[in-house]
C-alpha cells in the first residue's frame, strides 16, 4: 500500500482520550493491570496517521505569522463540492447550501431550537448513537424510539410502520435518522431511504441526517445520501457531513451542513449564530481542503480496505469462538456491536463483570448499554490489524478464556 496503516502510532501524551484517559475521570470501569497497555477500541476515533496532504496543509499555512479574521475561500467550498460529486454522487450542489459546522451534535441542536421547542417529541431509530440521546436530553426533548430489527439473516432494517405509528401517536414533526448507522453498522439502500422518507413526507416531518460515516463503505457498499431519494427528500432534509471522522480530525473540529431548502437553512442558521458558537478556525479549513485533495481519495480507498480486513478477522474470530456473542457484520463504519446476553446469562456474569474483564487486560472496549441495548459491546476497529489480533488473543486467554 502506498500509505501507512500498519505502524503502531504511539498517541500517548498527544492529546489522545483514547489512549490517556481511560480509569480516569469517569473514562472507562478502570485503566489496565500492570503488565498490560491500552489497546484502542471505544472511543470512535482513528489509530492511523493523518493522510499526509492534511498535515502539508497545516503547516503551510502555519508558516504564515498571522492568523486574523477570516472568511472560508472558494478552495474550501469547491473541495467540498468536489468530494460529494465523486464520492456520493451528488450533483448540483452550490456553496450557498453548504454550511460550515463545530460539529455535528452542535448542527442538531440548532436544528431542535429551529423547528422544536422543550418537551416536544422527536423520533429516532434504536440503538441509537449516544449523542443524540445526550443533545436531545440536555435540550429538554422527547425521545420517541422505534427500534430497529434484524432479519432472519441478522440484517438490521428499518420498522416503517413502526416509524409512522410512533410518529402519528406522538404528534412528532422532527426526526433524526443516521446514515450510514451509528453503532450496527447499516449501508441502507437507495429502496429503504426512499420508504423511510416517504414516512417522513406523509408525516410532515424535518429530517436531519447525520451522514458522518458516509465515507466508510466496506465490501463495494455505496452510501446513498438521504437527499438524492426525491425532490421532497431533498426539501426537508438537514444532512451533516464532516471530514473529522473520515480523516482523523476530530480534536481540529469541523463538520459542515448541506441544506438546499432556503426556509431550514434560514432558520438552522439563525439559531447557530445566536451564541457565536459556530466559527470556523483557519487550521481546520486548510484541514479540510489538504484532506479532499487527490491523495486522500486514495487514502480513504486504501483505509477501507484496511479496515474491510479487520472487520472480516474480527467477526470471523467472534463468530468460531465466542458462543453466545452475537453480532450483525457491518456493512460501514468501523465499529463492531455486540450482543453478549446470551452468552452473560449462559455464564451467570453480569455486562459490568465482562465489560471491565476485557479492560482490565488492556482492551478498551465501550458499554454498549447507552446505545439502547441492555447486552450490547460496541468495538473500534481503527486500528493496525497487528493490535486487532493482540486484543483478540488477550480476549480469548482472559475473557472468553476458549
Amino acid at each position: 500500500m502506498k500509505y501507512d496503516f500498519v505502524s503502531i502510532l504511539d498517541r500517548h501524551g498527544k492529546d489522545a482520550i483514547a489512549v490517556d484517559m481511560p480509569g480516569k475521570g469517569g473514562w472507562g470501569p478502570g485503566g489496565p493491570k500492570e503488565g498490560f497497555d491500552v489497546i484502542p477500541m471505544w472511543v470512535a476515533d482513528m489509530n492511523f496517521p493523518a493522510c499526509p496532504t492534511i498535515p502539508e496543509a497545516i503547516i503551510e499555512r502555519a508558516k504564515h505569522p498571522a492568523y486574523g479574521y477570516f472568511t472560508p475561500t472558494d478552495e474550501y467550498f469547491d473541495s467540498i463540492i468536489r468530494w460529494q460529486e465523486k464520492r456520493n454522487k451528488v450533483t448540483g450542489l452550490s456553496k450557498e447550501n453548504i454550511g460550515y459546522e463545530n460539529g455535528v451534535l452542535g448542527c442538531v441542536a440548532s436544528a431542535l431550537n429551529a423547528f422544536t421547542a422543550p418537551g416536544d417529541p422527536i423520533l429516532v431509530h434504536s440503538p441509537t448513537y449516544i449523542g443524540f440521546t445526550g443533545t436531545l436530553t440536555n435540550n429538554g426533548r422527547k425521545i420517541v424510539h422505534s427500534q430497529l430489527y434484524q432479519d432472519e439473516n441478522g440484517v438490521w432494517r428499518m420498522d416503517y410502520e413502526d416509524m409512522e405509528k410512533k410518529i402519528l401517536e406522538n404528534n412528532i414533526h422532527f426526526a433524526i435518522f443516521c446514515s450510514p448507522h451509528n453503532p450496527c453498522g447499516r449501508v441502507w439502500e437507495r429502496e429503504e431511504i426512499e420508504k423511510a422518507m416517504e414516512v417522513y413526507r406523509k408525516t410532515d416531518c424535518i429530517v436531519v441526517s447525520d451522514e458522518i460515516w458516509s465515507d466508510f463503505t466496506l465490501y463495494g457498499n455505496q452510501h446513498i445520501p438521504t437527499q438524492s431519494v426525491s425532490e421532497d427528500a431533498k426539501n426537508r432534509t438537514i444532512a451533516i457531513y464532516a471530514p473529522s471522522k473520515t480523516f482523523n480530525l476530530a480534536g481540529l473540529i469541523g463538520s459542515y451542513h448541506i441544506i438546499y431548502n432556503k426556509y431550514l437553512r434560514d432558520r438552522v442558521l439563525s439559531q447557530s449564530s445566536k451564541s457565536h458558537y459556530n466559527s470556523m478556525n483557519v487550521i481546520s479549513m486548510h484541514a479540510l481542503i489538504g484532506a479532499y485533495k487527490d491523495e486522500g481519495y486514495e487514502w480513504v480507498d486504501e483505509l477501507l480496505e484496511v479496515l474491510g480486513g479487520n472487520v472480516d478477522y474480527a467477526y470471523d474470530h467472534i463468530i468460531k469462538n465466542y458462543k453466545g456473542v452475537k453480532l450483525a457484520k457491518p456493512q460501514g463504519t468501523y465499529m463492531l456491536y455486540l450482543d453478549c446476553e446470551d452468552y452473560c446469562k449462559e455464564k451467570g456474569i453480569s455486562m459490568d463483570e465482562l465489560l471491565k474483564a476485557g479492560w482490565d487486560v488492556g482492551v478498551a472496549w465501550q458499554d454498549g448499554r447507552p446505545f439502547n441495548r441492555p447486552y450490547a459491546i460496541r468495538m473500534n476497529l481503527a486500528l493496525p490489524l497487528s493490535r486487532v489480533k493482540e486484543a483478540f488473543e488477550r480476549l480469548d486467554k482472559y475473557v472468553f478464556k476458549i
